[in-house]
């Protein structure tokens, strides 16, 4: 009996050791990568002296392709792009998003976990490439045609391919985030006289707000789908149907091409800096709220 507890306690502790490693592997190999990319995107401020005003709000875009230097790093363009087109793929996602997950948590839990769901989670294994086919040849030449536009590569197509890209992730960590919400807090919103709609509209959706970071966290960082319908040019968009550029879609198109050590590959390092800053700034919101969430409970 006792050889089987010591047995026993020696299998708890080395799955104890496994579990614990692969944890702290996660947590080096995070602050590696954003190590590596401080190391790289630095650069274009240290190695060639640019500015950070430069980099983020002039949009004279013309980097050298050698070690010497002596070109220009205007970002402001594939920002402003980057910024548009997820600001409108969250306002488009959003609604369908939300009311999605309620009614998978709060109007028929149980059709929405045999159906509803599983409908959604097959939408997360769907590769970019064929959201960004589709909008290529279906939804490029709609915009193209009911717009009568010259040509259908726009914001607004980058935007839907990208609303419906991040629609099952915030479904999804919507829809966590409700469940997770304790019945009391439901029975104390109808024991003051609330409605079920304005239990659900002032205590249930607060909950839903991580899920749209995480999102927009998504939308950041996508690039293959929207470098096949944005349009790639290097211009601020007029509106919503004109084309444009932004982080990931050039940080893809031209990081192949970039001499490695030369202004324009780091650049590009800078670029990718960037986009690492945005999700880290996404998830300490997330923890924010969810820290500030839980005092207020």
């Amino acid at each position: 009996m006792q050889q089987v507890t010591t047995n026993a306690y020696r299998q708890d502790a080395l799955w104890r050791y496994i579990i614990t490693g692969c944890g702290l592997a996660l947590i080096v190999l995070t602050l590696s990568i954003g190590a590596f990319l401080c190391y790289k995107g630095v650069g274009t401020f240290t190695t060639y002296n640019h500015s950070i005003a430069e980099f983020l709000f002039s949009a004279d875009w013309a980097p050298s392709d050698s070690a010497e230097g002596g070109g220009s790093v205007g970002a402001a363009i594939f920002i402003f792009g980057s910024v548009i087109t997820c600001a409108l793929a969250l306002a488009i996602a959003t609604p369908f998003s939300l009311a999605t997950a309620i009614f998978m948590t709060e109007i028929s839990p149980e059709l929405g976990k045999r159906f509803v769901q599983p409908a959604g989670e097959i939408f997360v294994g769907i590769p970019s490439v064929v959201y960004g086919w589709i909008g290529l040849t279906i939804l490029v030449p709609l915009i193209k045609n009911i717009f009568n536009l010259r040509f259908g590569f726009s914001v607004l197509a980058a935007g839907i391919v990208l609303a419906v890209m991040i629609f099952p992730t915030i479904t999804s960590l919507a829809a966590d985030a409700l469940r997770s919400i304790p019945k009391s807090y439901r029975a104390v919103s109808y024991g003051l006289g609330a409605t079920r709609w304005q239990t659900i509209a002032k205590v249930v959706v607060p909950a839903a707000v991580t899920g749209l970071i995480l999102g927009l966290a998504r939308a950041f960082g996508e690039a293959l789908a929207v470098a096949m319908v944005i349009g790639k040019m290097r211009a601020f968009p007029t509106s919503l149907l004109s084309p444009t550029n932004n982080l990931t879609a050039a940080i893809a198109a031209d990081m192949g091409g970039a001499m490695e050590g030369s202004e324009y590959n780091i650049a590009l390092w800078t670029m990718a800096l960037m986009l690492f800053i945005i999700s880290l700034a996404c998830i300490f919101a997330i923890h924010f709220l969810t820290a500030k969430g839980g005092k207020q409970a």
